[in-house]
């Protein structure tokens, strides 16, 4: 196990020999992986049910259930984070994900819709104590110059997790069928293997051993929320983060999905490559990133994303205008075809880079040492908040389309509509990191 280190952050080993940090890239992308993988084959299961009636898609309902817990327990995750040693949480939490993953293979083994939704609750809540831990961890155990590359590549190999995890989701649901609990079987193996990574974490002070807990932990602290009326900067990036995931809620996987399965007609397998594509979009995305930003908030990259993505959603959104087209074919077509779609998601996910590594830096930057959990917890609560509101607009969006008799890649259209104010007026500025 790796030791406790204290002293000035600037003396730690730079990223390519720290041992702690590679531990924590590992151990987060097992856990990404296994969430993924199972979050994709409810969704795939979810999209059947729509095949024959567009209306009957449960694809919204299974993510507001998964991202409800992040809503409940974000910020007691927070609180416990900045209570307790943060590496002690992150192992405790690989633990329970075992437990987790035992669950989610009987749930597939009992063939029950309703069983697997419980598991995905059960999934979000781990998850939502594992997030503080590990994102507060990041600035406590990097050199301050090294946190927009550290950023880049934690959210990197998290997407790269993402890639795997819906490709292999695609894959396994149309090889095994009715036995996808064999599939779900080998995420047991990956949470243990990530819970014996997870031991070579560097250990960190604890940031306010004496905080006692409050019922306001359980949301948004007075503390926290004296800190964030007095720095609006970080107010807004929190706001504008919460926006950015409702946005990827809508789009990834759901979106993706229906325009692979009912539009496309791809099957699983190349649907879940298809979702795949924005994955490797977004881990090229989080490198350039981190490069492009090395020791500052770079405020034309954050720009550059936010219309990048605009711009994408809106191709991916156009519908076939050949000269004669029928528009009453049933799949509709698209103006991009497979092929150009596969492109443009590439492209969604390299602007989703761009937006979001600077804004997370940012973030991390800014928040106060002892308040460092509680800021990464009230973070994941806009989040979450926003990816649950993902999920009703999706639903609603879905229901409208279907009474209209709109194509599914309309749905990439609904999504830019809510991205295109932060456009508009979002003007972020440059900040030295130091």
């Amino acid at each position: 196990m790796v030791q406790q280190q204290d002293g000035n952050h600037e003396q730690l080993p730079p990223l390519n020999r720290d041992r702690s940090f590679w531990a924590m890239t590992v151990t987060q992308f097992l856990g990404a992986f296994n969430d993924n993988l199972f979050k994709q084959m409810v969704f795939l299961l979810c999209v059947d049910l729509a095949l024959k009636d567009s209306t009957q898609d449960r694809q919204g309902i299974a993510l507001i259930i998964f991202s409800v817990p992040f809503i409940l327990f974000s910020g007691f995750g927070g609180f416990l984070s900045d209570r307790y040693r943060k590496q002690s949480i992150i192992v405790l939490c690989k633990v329970v994900e075992i437990v987790v993953m035992i669950l989610g293979a009987v749930a597939f083994l009992s063939n029950s819709l309703n069983a697997l939704l419980v598991v995905l609750f059960l999934m979000g809540t781990q998850s939502a104590f594992f997030g503080p831990a590990k994102y507060g961890i990041l600035p406590e155990t990097v050199r301050d110059s090294d946190l927009p590359r550290a950023n880049g590549i934690i959210l990197m190999t998290t997407f790269l997790a993402i890639i795997f995890g819906l490709t292999a989701a695609g894959e396994l649901k149309e090889a095994f069928g009715d036995r996808l609990w064999i599939a779900s079987a080998t995420c047991v193996i990956i949470a243990v293997i990530g819970t014996l990574t997870s031991l070579w974490i560097r250990q960190t002070p604890i940031a306010q051993p004496g905080i006692r807990f409050q019922i306001s932990a359980l949301a948004v602290n007075p503390e926290t929320r004296r800190l964030l009326r007095a720095d609006r900067q970080l107010l807004t990036v929190l706001f504008v983060l919460s926006v950015f995931w409702l946005v990827g809620g809508v789009v990834y996987p759901l979106a993706i999905n229906d325009l692979g399965k009912l539009q496309l007609k791809l099957g699983d397998a190349k649907t879940g490559r298809l979702a795949a594509c924005t994955g490797i979009g977004i881990a090229i995305g989080c490198v350039l990133a981190g490069r492009l930003s090395r020791h500052r908030i770079n405020a034309r990259v954050i720009r550059i994303g936010i219309w990048g993505m605009c711009a994408a959603l809106l191709l991916l959104a156009l519908p076939e205008s050949l000269p004669g087209h029928n528009v009453l074919e049933v799949p509709p077509r698209t103006l991009l075809g497979t092929y150009g779609a596969a492109v443009a998601l590439v492209a969604v996910g390299i602007f989703a880079g761009f937006f979001t590594v600077p804004l997370q830096a940012l973030l991390q930057f800014k928040a106060p040492e002892e308040q460092k959990g509680r800021i990464i917890g009230t973070m994941n609560l806009f989040n979450w908040i926003g990816i649950a509101l993902a999920g009703v607009f999706y639903q609603a969006m879905n229901l409208l389309f279907a009474s209209i008799n709109a194509p599914p890649n309309m749905m990439f259209g609904a999504a830019a509509f809510l991205l295109l104010p932060l456009a508009i007026f979002y003007r972020p500025k440059d900040v030295t990191l130091s």
